[in-house]
């Protein structure tokens, strides 16, 4: 059996930050998130720590095992891996943006995604 601990730790090492990084970003102790080896954190601390990573609640509680979406999300249900860590990298850097900012970003990406298909479907650049 996982905690939930146990999950923020795999997440914080794939980060490449320290418990110690996520208490103090979160606001928590360090010891606060040790109890989590053994309990199920409140509602509004669970999704705090799923927001602070990016993943979904149902994460975090082992209920599926893919990072970014919710176990019945039909509508992200077929996310690839691929997608998924884009839609992970999209939410990491747009944080902290108004959603102006937001669909700003979005139309400057989507922008570069054309560019980029096009360079893909050169044979010529992969040689």
């Amino acid at each position: 059996m996982f905690s939930t601990l146990e999950k923020i730790k795999e997440l914080a090492l794939k980060r490449g930050i320290s418990l110690q990084k996520v208490a103090e970003d979160l606001g928590y102790s360090i010891n606060y998130l040790y109890t989590l080896k053994e309990k199920t954190p409140k509602s509004d601390r669970l999704q705090e720590i799923a927001d602070y990573f990016n993943v979904s609640t149902d994460y975090l509680l082992g209920r599926t095992d893919n990072p970014a979406i919710a176990k019945d999300d039909k509508a992200n249900a077929y996310l690839g891996p691929a997608e998924t860590e884009l839609v992970a990298a999209f939410r990491n850097q747009t944080q902290n943006m108004t959603e102006e900012e937001k669909v700003r970003f979005n139309k400057a990406i989507e922008s570069l995604m054309v560019t980029a298909k096009t360079l893909m479907d050169d044979d010529s650049k992969w040689r």
